[in-house]
C-alpha cells in the first residue's frame, strides 16, 4: 500500500528534522521521555517474577511465624529478639539465594529499613528533629548518586538497573528516523 503524497512529505520532513544535529539535545530529551513512558512487553517474565516473589514470601511468613511461636513456647514469653532471630533465619533460608527476585526484595527492604531507622533515631533522640522535610534532599541525593554511578562507575550497579538506565539515558540519544524515534526504541531489521 502506497502512502498519499501528503503523508510521504510529512514523514520526509519529520525524518529530515530528526537527522539534524542542531536539534539532537532537545530530541534526545523527547525520546528519553518516550522511553520512560513506554511499557515493554515482558508478560512472561513478570508472571514468573510474581510467582517467585509470592512463593518466597509465603515460605518466609510460614518460617517466621513458626520460629517466633517456637521461641515463645520454649522461653515461656515473647521477647523483641524473637522477631529479629526468626526473620534473620527466614531471610537466610528463603532469601539467601542471590538471584534477581531476592535481590530486588532485599534492596527494597533495605531502603525501607534505613528510612525507618532514621525515624526511630529521631523518635529516640539520637538524631535531631529536622526543621524541614528532608525527603526532597534524600530524593536529590539518591538520584544524583545513581546517575553519577551510572555515568562513571556503571559496573557497580546491578545489571537490571544498568539495563533500565541504558534504555532511558543512552538509547534515547540514538535514532535514524521516525520509526526508531517514536515507535521502536531501536531500528527494526529489514524484512
Amino acid at each position: 500500500m502506497v502512502a498519499p503524497p501528503q503523508l510521504r512529505a510529512l514523514l520526509f520532513a519529520i525524518n529530515a528534522l530528526l537527522s539534524k544535529r542542531r536539534y539532537h539535545a532537545a530530541l534526545a530529551m523527547l525520546k528519553g521521555f518516550r522511553n520512560g513512558a513506554v511499557l515493554r512487553e515482558k508478560l512472561r517474565a513478570i508472571l514468573q517474577a510474581t510467582y517467585t516473589h509470592s512463593w518466597n514470601l509465603a515460605r518466609f511468613v510460614f518460617l517466621y511465624k513458626g520460629l517466633c511461636a517456637l521461641q515463645s513456647h520454649v522461653q515461656g514469653k515473647t521477647y523483641q529478639a524473637h522477631s529479629f532471630v526468626s526473620a534473620f533465619i527466614g531471610g537466610l533460608l528463603v532469601f539467601g539465594n542471590n538471584n534477581n527476585i531476592n535481590s530486588q526484595i532485599s534492596m527494597y527492604l533495605l531502603s525501607r529499613v534505613l528510612f525507618a531507622l532514621c525515624r526511630l533515631g529521631v523518635e529516640k533522640g539520637f538524631i535531631p528533629e529536622p526543621r524541614l522535610d528532608p525527603f526532597p534532599w534524600f530524593s536529590g541525593l539518591v538520584w544524583g548518586l545513581v546517575l553519577w554511578l551510572f555515568e562513571y562507575h556503571r559496573p557497580t550497579l546491578q545489571p537490571s538497573l544498568q539495563s533500565s538506565m541504558t534504555y532511558l539515558y543512552e538509547d534515547s540519544n540514538v535514532w535514524h528516523d521516525l520509526s526508531d524515534f517514536f515507535i521502536y526504541n531501536k531500528s527494526q531489521p529489514s524484512k
